[in-house]
Order: structure tokens, then sequence, then C-alpha cells
């Protein structure tokens, strides 16, 4: 454990900076001037103080005799409002010599208000010993310069400046007219020969450090600045290089507030509720109005004495027991499962964060992590607020309690994988938030430092542990992946307490509150490195929201790389709705235009990335380890038919790219080994299920893989215990049903090598192994119904040098489900569902799977390998062949035309003629002996078959009448002559075709593209003049995905992003509206670059049929089916440079070679058939720290694969995050539509940042509405199709939902076949389960249903309690009486909504009218003390509940 010290002994290095940095604000009138004026991105600047005339000053003082120095003080002053702002910035005192000083000193600073009335104030001060020893400064002079103009620009003074200096002092501004127009020169008296020369420049350097330095602040390049490098010229801000920031993982934080949180929060609340009641009345009824706390929330940011590094993160921070007694301050819900009455009086005595927090930081020992505690109150509201009907009734405020600072990299720095503990302060002391801080009397006492580890000290503490992301990669919070019902009963509504007589705030309606950090009252921050593997159901009228980052793809290019580790900013958990009109808008206006209102649609619920993330630790035990290593797999070995290195999947691996491209063996054959499944009980669904899998994957950018059906083998000689499950072998299953008796397990292999990668893609397939992570879906190959999904880190694939590595990967299978709230079974609540009830979303574990990764390094060919791992040099220049002579006649076939372009030349040939005087064709020549190389381009295909039909006519009829040669063959020639008559102007005119194409040819340049979706490839076409005469060039192109960039600034980005070594010249191209394309102005035999960019966003959306594949004849069990990948189509584009004359100058053919694009995430949405989908996908902030321009940071834009699909996104509100918008047209049950969403974040779309791969599953909706432990009955009707079926009906949860028939039957072409659904939950509240028709034989989906579950509790006849012992072994034993209330004989059957815990002697009996029978019950035993309310149902043989007891089970 590191103990921190308090902040009396921090880095003396930050408490130096923060003090000098403490700043005047500028004024809000001149703040809220610049945003209107549309001047919100900060600039920098560069002021250099050269020399100064002072011939005013005394000649004794200029000798220096006394020791007189002089100093410059420089300020920021806004002369509108009058006021001083920034911080003073002196100068080295100088002496003065000949009436000179030279100062040669140089300061920088950057502002956003680019106003006129901003100017900076200059003064010359002498500095002088009085006797006693102290300093005396007599002001000499100042002057002031003016920085901005008054043009809409507001352009800064540039250039050499010299300014006069006047009498007086700088006070003086305060007093003249608040006016900018107001010259100084005519009000302030000079000073003759006094006169100051300076440079005042732009300083676009100033822009990369501009979030290490405050705004306003006026800074030598000498000063320490945490977070630049130092500079061998003295001067860090002259050119500022970045120190490069490392990303730190932040967890287990908790935070302890004496003496306890409960007495703290409560004294808190006593003192401000008698605050408010002091200082206001009470309302007209006298009704005290008491303040609440709303939320606990901590921020958390980097600081390096300047300025916050980034905004701090804020987050949600929850007393760590979940079941604490409720307080009138908070919402806790009750649980069916709580403790028992021993454990009841440990209340929670601290603040825990469940998630883990990512920040970014540089090895600097002036750095500090700063951290605040804030509370948010909400208090009633009066009527004197008049607010409107549908506002809260609670308003809410913010109030800071305790705020620590802690130097990580303060020597010594030993605090890497140990608890940190660090003292909070409060109280009124300088804070970098700027804030006042609660602190009481006895606090304010206990102010003064003390060790953390003195005696008898009571100190507020934060403990949390700090490890660097780059070492071990942070695994997202474990209680999110395991919330299931205690998460759910948490957050479920509780009736509020009788004393405080206060309604629980819906979270739907957030009350209005002061502007806080950016954030709503219900945000939630927590980061994840990994994308969403999770599934959402239908909309829901409630959202969840999680927080993750964007992860550039492996293909981006190498500057949007940079910010792969970058942490995402905080989520909205509410959208909400500002209905205020804007303006006064008469009610009388007919015909008038209506104004649109401000709002924000709300798509529930939002997606967010990041949410769930499988575990990637082993979990298993030895006897199962050893279990799976018996099945006899086979092993992973290298080229040598060595095994291959084990690489451990829980430790970090080390990537260094130059040992990777060093490596000899640069071949790569990845393989996948899927080797087992482990089940894990689950609610809904029997024990052995699920019983036959497949899984769908895709890796990198081959074709996506759906594997054969593959069936989970049970050992019957290995004794396994129902709490530990053994995993289960995974063998493959051929088309006839058989398991295969080979080798267990299937593999896939994917080769990666020279011949499959594209030059310069070298390196981005090993950052795509080093960042991305393998989403692996996992479906019921018999329901075909998605078990859960998971994910796998790919840089355990990266051999580093060694010959072939291998890892086994256990990880978690998840799912989610949406539970609703559950309420209580009343008549009029029968029926219907209330739109008001929220949707809690939580994960829950299927299984876990057990996977083998490797990578075998592979030699590779010498003499054929390509340099796949360098990029040529000028790939993007297209340059025409060189015409160097011109057309000398003769042949068009001659040597001449052949030197001009030899690969694309064609041969016009006349119809040669035998001495006969007979077409060639006459001689006999067979269809088989014809010579495709022979067809010239005069003869068309139409022409040159028809010619050949009827010479192979001929000659067969010439064999079957040779005694009549001589007669026929005459008649056979005139006969052919007049065919070859009626085809004379038709060969001319193919001719005159052939001749103009083969010409086009010679000056036709072909281009060859790889393209995949969303990328923009750059190209530019060297188009020569070769006339004498100047020409304009008009360029047609005969597509529109391919077009020539006439913006100067996004043709410099494509230049620069592509590193093409070629002038840039603007304004080149002259646009018309009406003009076929863009026009180019060429001087005479003069060269220019037509910049060109092809970019597609339309791809092919056909699927593979779902379900698994089969094996192949004649192979083995470790192949699996690959399926067509959907990429853009290939296609040959022709772009004409046309002359004036209209005749071409120059063509270029660009064939467009596609390829597969990379996929990093997947998105499962089901929805209700025929009905539009809308929903949206949270994105956090994009930073660029390299970026000045704001807008330009956070500018995300999107685009669809799909046209008929909406996809939008939009900013709000700057520094929130961003919603990107589906709206997907519906379409029939069971239709599944896939699509791509491209997210772009840079300004051009250049690279895509991040491609979604989206499915929509179709479903028909069955609203059911039940009570729990009762059947309820369902029709549905299913239709046949063309062709006769074998169906079977599946439903995601067998134990609950029972389908008639429940066997395989025949459902013929157009008929109608009714199935009865028979619906008994055992859980209350609304779900969403799924049922499958498919197709047995061909397994294939024939029609897919969407179940909403609206279950109800039922009403409680009786209730017991009963306690038993824990670990006791043999569980207890209890009987309860019931008596048969009918006049006849019945049958009753018992059943329970927790069967693990509860067991019946009989579950099922018979008692006449009136008698009374004994219910034995047999309770389980448990290991955990603990309480749990079990229901029992007794129902009839119907399945229809008679009486529902209640036994309360307390485990002591």
């Amino acid at each position: 454990m590191v103990k921190a010290e308090d902040i009396s002994t921090m880095a003396d290095g930050w408490s130096k900076v923060f003090e000098r940095s403490r700043v005047v604000p500028p004024p809000s009138q001149a703040v809220r001037l610049a945003v209107e004026s549309h001047f919100t991105q900060s600039h920098g600047f560069q002021l250099s103080l050269c020399r100064l005339t002072a011939a005013h000053l005394p000649q004794e003082m200029s000798e220096g005799e006394h020791g007189v120095t002089y100093q410059l003080r420089v300020t920021l002053y806004d002369r509108n409002h009058q006021h001083f702002f920034g911080k003073t910035w002196k100068s080295t005192p100088k002496r003065m010599k000949t009436n000179k000083i030279s100062f040669n000193e140089v300061l920088y600073f950057h502002t956003s208000l680019r106003l006129p009335s901003t100017v900076v104030v200059l003064e010359l001060v002498s500095l002088s010993l009085r006797p006693d020893g102290s300093q005396q400064a007599l002001g000499r002079g100042f002057t002031v310069m003016e920085l901005f103009s008054n043009s809409p620009e507001a352009q800064a003074a540039d250039g050499d400046i010299r300014l006069n200096l006047h009498h007086g002092s700088p006070r003086s501004l305060l007093h003249l007219p608040p006016k900018d127009t107001v010259e100084y020169s005519s009000v302030l008296k000079a000073i003759d020969g006094a006169h100051l020369e300076c440079v005042m420049k732009n300083h676009p350097a100033l822009v990369s450090v501009m979030h290490l330095l405050p705004e306003n602040v006026l800074i030598s390049g000498n000063e320490n600045i945490p977070g630049l490098a130092a500079s061998p010229t003295g001067d860090v801000l002259l050119r500022p290089q970045l120190l490069k920031m490392l990303p730190f993982t932040l967890n287990r934080l908790t935070i302890s507030l004496q003496p306890s949180l409960e007495k703290f929060e409560s004294q808190l609340l006593q003192l401000i509720n008698a605050d408010c009641h002091n200082t206001k009345q009470p309302g007209p009824e006298g009704t005290l109005r008491t303040v609440v706390v709303q939320e606990r929330r901590l921020h958390v940011g980097v600081h390096n004495g300047w300025c916050f590094l980034d905004k701090p993160q804020v987050v949600v921070l929850e007393p760590q027991a979940s079941a604490a007694r409720g307080r009138s301050d908070s919402s806790s819900k009750r649980s069916t499962l709580v403790k028992d009455s021993s454990a009841t009086s440990s209340l929670p005595q601290m603040l825990g964060l469940r998630s883990s927090l990512e920040l970014r930081m540089t090895n600097h020992q002036a750095l500090a992590i700063v951290f605040q505690l804030e509370f948010v109150f909400t208090a009633p509201i009066g009527r004197e607020t008049m607010l409107s009907a549908t506002s809260t009734s609670r308003a809410a405020f913010l109030q800071c309690l305790r705020w620590g600072i802690w130097f990580p990299f303060q020597e010594p720095a030993d605090w890497k994988g140990e608890e940190i503990q660090l003292v909070l302060q409060g109280g009124a002391k300088a804070n970098p938030h700027g804030v006042m801080v609660y602190s009481t009397g006895m606090s304010a006492k206990t102010q003064s430092p003390a060790p953390l580890s003195a005696p008898g000290t009571a100190q507020d503490i934060i403990t949390f542990r700090l490890s660097s992301s780059l070492e071990k990669k942070p695994s997202s919070p474990k209680a999110s992946l395991r919330t299931k019902q205690e998460e759910v009963s948490r957050q479920r509504r509780s009736p509020s307490s009788p004393s405080q007589g206060q309604r629980h705030i819906s979270p739907a309606s957030p009350p209005e509150s002061p502007q806080g950090p950016g954030l709503s009252l219900s945000q939630l921050a927590a980061t994840s490195r990994y994308p969403t593997i999770s599934h959402s159901s239908s909309a829901l009228p409630w959202q969840q929201s999680f927080p993750s980052l964007l992860h550039p793809s492996p293909l981006a290019s190498a500057h949007q790389l940079s910010h792969v580790a970058c942490s995402g900013a905080s989520n909205i958990a509410h959208l909400e709705m500002d209905l205020q009109r804007e303006g006064d808008m008469s009610d009388h206006d007919e015909g008038a235009q209506l104004q649109e209102l401000s709002f924000t649609p709300v798509h529930a619920p939002i997606l967010t990335l990041g949410m769930n993330v499988p575990s990637f630790c082993s979990v298993s035990s030895r006897s199962s380890l050893a279990h799976l290593y018996s099945a006899g797999f086979p092993d992973i070995v290298d080229c040598g038919g060595q095994v291959a290195e084990v690489l451990d999947p829980t430790e970090p691996v080390p990537f260094d790219p130059q040992r990777e491209e060093a490596d000899p063996l640069q071949g790569n054959l990845l393989v996948f080994q899927f080797l087992a499944f482990t089940r894990i009980p689950t609610a809904g669904v029997g024990p052995d299920w699920p019983d036959n899998i497949h899984f769908t994957f895709q890796f990198y950018r081959f074709p996506p893989v759906t594997s054969q059906q593959l069936k989970l083998l049970t050992s019957d000689k290995v004794q396994q215990k129902a709490s530990v499950p053994l995993p289960c072998v995974l063998a493959s299953i051929s088309k006839d049903g058989t398991v295969n008796s080979g080798c267990p397990g299937l593999q896939v292999q994917f080769r990666v090598d020279e011949g499959f990668l594209r030059p310069g893609e070298k390196r981005w397939f090993l950052r795509y192994l080093a960042l991305h992570t393998l989403h692996i879906d996992i479906w019921d190959s018999d329901s075909l119904l998605l078990i859960g999904s998971t994910a796998i880190e790919l840089e355990y694939m990266l051999r580093q040098g060694k010959a072939a590595v291998q890892a086994l990967h256990e990880v978690e299978v998840l799912t989610t489900d949406y539970v609703g709230e559950d309420t209580l079974l009343m008549s009029a609540d029968l029926g219907r569902q209330s739109s008001l009830s929220p949707m809690m979303v939580h994960t829950i574990i299927r299984g876990r799977l057990h996977i083998r990764t490797g990578n075998i390094g592979c030699p590779v060919d010498t003499s054929r390998r390509r340099t796949a791992d360098v990029t040529p040099s000028h790939i993007h220049i297209i340059t025409p062949r060189e015409v160097n002579g011109g057309f000398r006649g003769g042949s068009l076939s001659s040597r001449n035309i052949l030197q001009l372009n030899a690969r694309n030349a064609a041969q016009a040939h006349r119809l040669e003629m035998d001495g006969g005087g007979v077409p060639l064709f006459r001689r006999g020549i067979g269809t088989d002996t014809i010579v495709p190389a022979e067809r010239g381009l005069n003869q068309p295909d139409g022409g040159r078959r028809k010619l050949d039909c009827m010479a192979a006519v001929h000659q067969r009829e010439g064999k079957e009448h040779a005694k009549e040669s001589e007669v026929t063959g005459r008649t056979k020639e005139a006969r052919l002559a007049r065919g070859l008559n009626q085809m004379n102007p038709s060969e001319q005119h193919s001719k005159a075709e052939g001749i103009a194409n083969m010409l086009s040819q010679a000056i036709t340049t072909q281009h060859l593209l790889y393209a995949s979706l969303g990328s923009a490839e750059y190209m530019e076409f060297v188009l020569k003049n070769p006339f004498n005469v100047p020409q304009t060039v008009t360029v047609h192109i005969d597509d529109t995905e391919l077009s020539v960039i006439t913006n100067t600034e996004e043709w410099a980005y494509f230049k620069a992003l592509t590193k093409t070594p070629t002038p840039l010249e603007e304004n080149m191209f002259h646009l018309e509206e009406d003009a076929p394309g863009p026009r180019v102005y060429l001087r005479p035999k003069e060269s220019v670059h037509i910049p060109l960019k092809y970019q597609s966003f339309l791809c092919d959306h056909t699927m593979s049929l779902q379900g698994p594949s089969f094996l192949p004849t004649g192979k083995g069990s470790q192949v699996a089916k690959k399926t067509l990948s959907n990429i853009v189509a290939a296609k040959t584009i022709k772009v004409t440079f046309e002359a004036e004359d209209g005749k071409p100058m120059a063509i270029c053919r660009v064939n467009v070679e596609p390829t597969p694009h990379v996929v990093d995430q997947t998105f499962r949405l089901y929805h209700p058939e025929l009905c539009f989908l809308k929903k949206a996908i949270r994105l956090p902030p994009w930073h660029d720290p390299s970026v000045a321009d704001q807008d330009v940071r956070t500018h995300i834009s999107v685009r669809c694969s799909d046209p008929n699909i909406i996809c939008q996104t939009r900013m709000l509100v700057p520094g929130e995050p961003q919603d990107v918008y589906l709206k997907v047209p519906g379409s029939p049950s069971p239709h599944i539509k896939m699509f791509f969403v491209m997210v772009f974040t840079d300004k051009w779309m250049a690279v895509p940042s991040q491609i979604w791969q989206i499915y929509v599953h179709f479903l028909e909706r069955v609203d059911v509405s039940c009570v729990t432990g009762q059947r309820s009955c369902q029709s549905l009707v299913l239709r046949g199709k063309q062709a006769v079926r074998k169906v079977k009906c599946f439903s995601s949860h067998p134990q609950e939902i029972e389908v008639d028939p429940e066997a395989v039957f025949v459902l013929p072409p157009a008929a109608v076949q009714e199935l009865q659904l028979k619906v008994q939950p055992w859980r209350a509240g609304s779900r969403f389960l799924y049922m499958n028709a498919v197709d047995v034989e061909n397994r294939r989906l024939v029609t897919a249903w969407l179940l909403c579950l609206n279950v109800h509790r039922p009403v409680l006849s009786k209730a017991f309690e009963v306690s038993v012992p824990v670990d006791g072994g043999r569980g207890s034993s209890r009987k309860i009486t019931y008596t048969n209330p009918y006049t006849s004989s019945r049958t009753f059957l018992l059943r329970a909504d927790h069967p693990d815990l509860l067991q019946f002697k009989e579950d099922k009996f018979q008692i006449g009218r009136g008698e009374s029978y004994t219910i034995g019950l047999r309770f389980a035993p448990s290991q955990s003390p603990g309480s749990v309310e079990i229901l029992v149902y007794v129902n009839n043989l119907e399945e229809k509940t008679e009486e529902t007891f209640c036994v309360k089970v307390n485990y002591s």
C-alpha cells in the first residue's frame, strides 16, 4: 500500500506553476460577444519585445550608477468593459545603455477574444533598492498595442510595430470613456523620444499545445510547462514538441468519509436544510422543504499546474453494499434476496466506483491527478418559481465536498500495482477546479496537514489503484457483466418512507439544474477499450448508456492511429427535449411557415460502444483442463514440426513492429481451433442446452465464415458435479447427422502472405492483430437462435520473431436481456402494459468457449516475393506513355502504333482473299480451328459469328454433295457474294469504329485501383497539352463515384495523406453549372496534375442463408464454409479529357478491383416486421490534441452502404457525445437486413475510422400478458411457402414456453398451420422471448416471432418464514397444510419459482372435498448467509394457479 502525502508536501514544481497560473478571467460580456461573432477557436500569437528607447530618463539613471534596472510588464485589457484580465507578465530586469534598453524577449499567448476591444498594455518600470533592502518599482511610462482590427476576419496585427510611450500609469485607462472607437493617442500625452520596438506575429505552432496552457495567459518560452519536451534553444514554445502521452487505468476506487458515510451525509443534510429554512420563507401551506442527495459524483482529471490536460471525467459513485438501508435521499429498491439480521448492522461505510477510468499522462514530476468529490442535491420547488406544469417538482444544485491531488511521477514512484491512499481536503484552499469546498467547524480544525499514518486522526481518504494500460489492458468491470437479478432488484422502484412522504423522481424527466460540467444529473462515465458485442431487442421506451472509444480501422491513415488509446468522455443518460418557443409568433398569420422548434429525437434504447466485454481469464479447474487436453486435439506445430510456443493470454504481449518486419518468416498461417464449450445453467432452458452449435465470424478482410454444425460431447467416464460443469468437446457433424470420429474440434486457417497483402498493407495487418479483437457469434444449430457472442484478443497471434505461437483462451459467451419492472396483478392492469414501465438491461453468461489461436510462420519464395511491407513511391501518379512522334503513315498495325501503346494496341486487317478470289472462310475452316486472336476490330462479334456459321454450314453441304461440286461451288460463291454485299454497310461501319477505337487506345492509359468500402483512393493524372496552342480541356467521367477534386484544401489534404510530392495549384479549375465537367486551361506543351478521387459507399448486401454449413465431400472435420464477401462492385471507369474541338486529348481507364474491408463492430438488432426501426448509437467525443480547431476535433460524419436507409448524425452541444441515428425500413419475417455504417472523423472523409456491420432481424411480434406460475395460451399462424417442408418450432426458453405441435410436422405449400403457445413464466416483469420455425432438413429459418411478455406478480394467499442453517450439508424439511376448498375431489400440481432451492415431496397430489393435505418441502443447503423469497404455486391440471404461498427462507 502506498500512502500519499498531504497537499502541503506536494511537488514544488507543480505548486509554483499553479500559483503563477492563477489568472483573472475576462469579462463575461466580452466572452459572449466573441461567441456571437463566431470567435470560438483560440489562436496563438508571438510577441517579440526588441528594444526600448527612453530619452526622457535622467542621465544618471541611464548610466546605472545606483543599480537601477528596468522591466517591461505586459497585461491584456478590455477597453470596452475597462477590465484587466489574464496575468501580468514581467520581463527580466535590464540595464539601460545610452538611453536604450535591449530586452530581446519573446512571449506567447493564445486567445479566442479576437475583438477590437482586446488590447495589450505594456508598462516600463524602474526597479531600485530602498535603504531597508526592499525593492521599489516606479512607472516610467506605458503604451497600448491594438491586436485586432474591426474587420469581420479579426486579423491580428502582424509585423514590426513601433509604439510610443505615454505619460502616467495604465490605471488611467480606467478613467477613459469605455468606447472601442476612442483613439488613445488623442487623449494620452506621448513622451517625446520614447518608443518601443516589437514584433507581433501569428504563431500556428502554438495550436498543438493549447491543451497544456490556459487561455489569455502571457508566458515566456523558458517557463516550466509539464507536457513539453525541453528545447536546445531554451524556448520550448518556438517549436513545441509534445511528450508522448501514455494510457493508464485507474480502478478499485473507494472513498471513506469520516466518521461514517451515513453520519457524514446526515450532518451535511442537516446543515443544508437548516440553512434553507433560515434563508427562505416556507410555502403557503407551511410545509418544510427537505433537501436530499440525488447523486454522488467524482471528477477525475490530469493537471499540469497550468490547466487540465483534458476535460475531467465525471463518474457516479455508489455505496459499496447494494442492500443498504433506504434513506430519504436514496432510491434503493427492495430485493428478493437480502442479508440476514446479523448483517444488517453493517451499513455501507464508503463510496465506490464500479467501473474503471482511463487517463492519459506523460512521465513528468509536475503532473498531478486531481480528484473532486461532488454531491448533487435536489430540493422541492415552490409556487413562486412559476414553472410550467410539465416541469419537474424538484430543482438540483451542485456542491463540492472534498478534493485531493496526487503526483504519480514524483520520486519515488513505487505505486505500480499497489493500493494508493490519499487524504482528501476541504475548506478554503486554492484548488485547480476553482470552486468553494464544503467544510464544517470540526473539519476546519483538522485542516492542518497530518501524516496519513498518524494514530488517532480521522481523515477522509480516497483509495485506488493505477496501472499502465500498455503493460496490461484493463478489463471491463465485472459488475457490469454479472448484474443479473441483483442489479435489477437494486434498481427497482420502492415505496418512499412514510416519514418523508416524498415520491421517487422518475429518471425520464431529470430536474432542471444550473449548468454543470457539461453533464446531466444521471450521467454515467465508464471507459472501455473493447467494442460492443451485445444484442438489442426491439424498440423500448427507455435507453441505456455506456461509453467507449472510437478505435480506428487498421486501414486508417497514420495520423488517425495516434488516437487508439484516447479515453472517451462521459455519456448523457437522458436526451432532453427543449420545446421553448423562440420569438413571438402571431396566431393570426394565415399560411405562414411553421417554425421548427429545438428538438432532440429520442431513439431508445441507445446502443453504445463497449457495454459488455467477455472475461478473458481462465476459470476452469485442473480436472476440467485435464479432461480437455485428453480429448486429442491436433497440435499447432511450426514448419519444423516443433510444437508452437505457448503464450499466456493473461499477460500482455509486447508489440514491436520492427521485429515483425525483420522476421525472416514473412508468411503467416493463422489458425483458430474451436475446442470445447462449457454449459452454464440458465433460467428457462434445460441442463443439456445447447446440444449443437455453430459459429459465425469474420477475420480481417477475409470472407465471413460460417462453421458447420458441431456436437457437444460429454464424457460418461468422468464424474462431474452439478456446480462445476465440465467442458463439452466439440465434434463436427456431417450432413447425414452422424458425428465424425476423426480429430475433435474445428480448425479454421487463414494464410496471409505476400500474395495476399497489397503493397504497403503489411503494417496495417500487424496493427490489426495488435489492436483488434475477433468477434464470434455462437448459434444454436437446432433452433437457429443466437446463444451469445464473445471476443478474442488477436494480439496473441503476433509471433514477434518466433517460428510459431499459440494461446489457449477461455472466454465467456455473453448475451443481453431486457427486463421490465415487475408489477402486482391488478384487475385494471390485466391485458395492458404501462408505457412508463422502465426496462433494465443486464448481461447473461450463457457459457464459456475454449478456443486456441495460433500463428505459424511460413517461408516466402524470394524469387516471387512482393514488397508488401513497403509502399511503392508515386503509386498515386498516373503518367501516360510518352509519344515521341506523330503517325508516319502506312499500315494501321505498323510498328509506330505498337510503340505508342503496345499493351492496348489493336490490329485492323482487311478481309484476306485467296488465290481464287474466294474469302478466307470459303476454304472450309471449321469452328474448332477458329483462333480468337484473329478477330479484328473491324469485325464485330456478330459479323464474325455469322461468317463462321456460314462457312461451317457450306463445308458440311460440300461433303454431302461432292458430286455436284462445280455447280454447287458456283452457287455457293454467288450466295456468299450476296451475303457479303448485304454486310458491306455494316462492315464499313465496323471499320470506322475499329479505327477510331484503335486510335483512342493510343492515347489511353490503364490504371489499376484497389478499392474498399468507404475508403477514398487518391490519384493524379498527368495531363499534357501536345499542341502548340493553348487549350481549355473539359474532364468527362462516366461514373459518379470517381470525381475531380476541385477544392484546394481537400487536394492539399489528400496530397499530405498520400505523401504525393507534386505541385499544388490554387484555383486551377473553372466550374460552370451546365458544363459536363470541370475545365482546366493548359498552355502549349504544358503538363498539369489532375487530382482524382474514387470513393464508393455502396456495396452488395447479399447474405448467406442463416444456419450451419455442411461438410463438403471428401473433406475432413477441419473445414468451414466461407461465404462471398460484401464488397464494392468491380468496374471500369472512363475519364476523357476533351479539347476545345470536342476530340479527346487523353483517356484514362480506371479499373476498379474490389477488396474486402475490415469490420470493427457488429450489431444484431431484433425488431417487429414491417415497421421502421429507429435506433440511435452513441459515440463519445473524438479528441485530437494535435488539432487546434475544436469544431474539427469533434466533427464526425457517417455514411451507410444502403441508400434506402437513413443514417445521419449531428452535433447538439460541443463537447457532448454524438448519436448516430438510423432509420431502417421494415421487412417481413424472417428476413435479415444487413448493411454497413461508416464513421469518419476527418473533414474530407478519407478513410473510415470505424466500419460497423449491422444485422436487423425482423420478426413477427406477439404480445402476451400473463401471471407468473400460471399457464397462458396464445395461438399463432404459420403459413407455408412454395415447397413442402418439414418444420419444427423452437423457443428461446423451452421451460417457460411449450409449442404444440412439439414434434416435426409437414408444412405443405401455401398451407396454414395453427401453433398453440403455452406460456408459463416464473419471473415477473416485461421480457422479450424468441421463437423460430426451422426447416429441419435444410437447417433454414422459415419464420421467427418476437414474444413480448408482460408478466405480473400473483396475489399471495399466505406467507411463511423458515430458517435454514448454512453449511449444514443436508438442508432442511418443512410442511405446509393445504385444504381443498371445492365440494368435489381435485388433483393439484405443485410448482416453485426456485426449483434449485426448494423441492417437493410430491409434485402432484389428489384430495377429496374439504380434506387437508400436507405438502412436504425440502430446502437445499446454502453456502452463504442471506435470505430469499420462494413462491409456491398450487395449480390445477390446466396449470391455472389456485393458491400462491410466499416462503421467506433465512440462511443463517
